[in-house]
């Protein structure tokens, strides 16, 4: 059956409960009712957010949406205005009171740049914050973590010798060092090149679920949120549009903005007839939806499937305009004949090598399950 996000998820937004799908584990930190401005730009408006221990939230949304102004008012990087942040339940920061300091909240901080201190070894960089230890202790823990992280070989290097997805993992050894309860990333991989990118966000994840520290991470990279998430709070304009799984938001986006930020859509407008949506790429159930309601309907290339019909001819069906090989799958231009000889271009994603030639005529199958149908006010 066809999605209809609209009435099975409501986006979780500050004043909701955010944390019904994920149990009733004490939160490591708890954002409550945050709201923060700079001048006339509000760039936090009234978010609420838990962070359970051993999870990894990712605060997702592009450029502007105030995640990582709300991942800073976590860290006490920025004076609280509005809402209270408690870390495991007792609160560190409440509008009108004094906020507990970054350096006594225990939490290890993880930004774009790695930050190293370029005239110590790496050692000595995992060891700075290991000052209450015993310098054999210090050294002995420095010395673990590293190793988990790959890089006990280059414990006496320093920073400069190093690969820049090398010096991330250092960064991300010296904040988890003092066993943190909870760990906030903004950004860390953003600087890296693609495959350096993910091997390293991979060793990240994997040490990260086994300090057991709750995490809340920055990234406006969908795939990454996807990779990393437990739970993944997908924000607008300084709120939360929509929170869940990865699951969740992929496959049961709340409104058009979570669909088309998870990837590109084909859109088209139709009506509902007879409990269906009848549009050009085909015909999808919608139940629940009233009888000639106007409809938006939003269509994942992966959810067009195309079936070859003849040889190449007058473009007087739904033909391909240009096809192209990316590796694992197969992204085809389409030119789409609707019933009353109307045109659209979209495109469709097949598996594998699949590279009809120009003009070739076809069939489309869709796959309701990645059809998302919104109505139109």
């Amino acid at each position: 059956m066809a999605t209809l996000p609209q009435h099975l998820f409501a986006p979780a937004q500050g004043g909701q409960d955010p944390n019904a799908a994920v149990g009733f584990a004490e939160p490591v930190l708890s954002l409550k009712h945050i709201t923060h401005d700079f001048g006339n730009v509000r760039a936090v408006d009234d978010v609420s957010l838990d962070v359970l221990p051993g999870e990894v939230v990712c605060l997702l949304g592009p450029s502007g949406c105030g995640k990582s102004t709300l991942l800073r008012l976590a860290a006490g990087l920025e004076i609280l205005q509005v809402g209270e942040v408690q870390l495991e339940g007792r609160s560190i920061a409440r509008a009108g009171h004094p906020q507990v300091p970054p350096e006594k909240r225990n939490l290890g901080l993880m930004f774009q740049d790695s930050a190293l201190f370029p005239h110590l070894k790496v050692i000595d960089n995992v060891t700075f914050g290991l000052s209450q230890l015993a310098p054999k202790e210090r050294k002995r823990r420095a010395l673990a973590m590293l190793d988990k992280l790959g890089l006990a070989a280059h414990a006496e290097s320093f920073p400069h010798l190093l690969s820049g997805g090398q010096q991330q993992r250092v960064a991300l050894a010296r904040a988890l060092a003092p066993a943190p309860n909870l760990m906030l990333l903004d950004e860390p991989f953003s600087a890296l090149d693609a495959r350096l990118r993910e091997q390293t966000r991979d060793d990240t994840l994997h040490v990260l679920k086994n300090s057991g520290a709750g995490t809340l991470m920055v990234t406006h990279d969908p795939e990454e949120a996807m990779f990393m998430a437990d739970r993944i709070a997908l924000m607008r304009d300084g709120r939360i549009v929509q929170l869940g799984t990865p699951y969740e938001l992929y496959c049961h986006p709340a409104e058009p903005f979570v669909a088309r930020f998870f990837g590109e859509v084909n859109e088209v407008q139709a009506e509902v007839r007879n409990g269906h949506v009848h549009c050009a790429f085909g015909t999808v159930p919608a139940p629940g939806l009233t009888e000639g309601c106007p409809v938006r309907v939003l269509i994942r290339p992966e959810a067009v499937r195309v079936r070859l019909i003849g040889e190449a001819r007058q473009h007087q069906r739904s033909h391909v305009v240009v096809s192209r090989l990316l590796g694992r799958t197969s992204l085809l231009h389409l030119c789409v004949h609707g019933e009353h000889g109307e045109e659209f271009h979209g495109h469709s994603r097949m598996p594998g090598v699949f590279l009809p030639s120009p003009d070739q005529p076809v069939a489309l199958e869709l796959d309701p399950s990645q059809v998302f149908i919104y109505p139109i006010p």
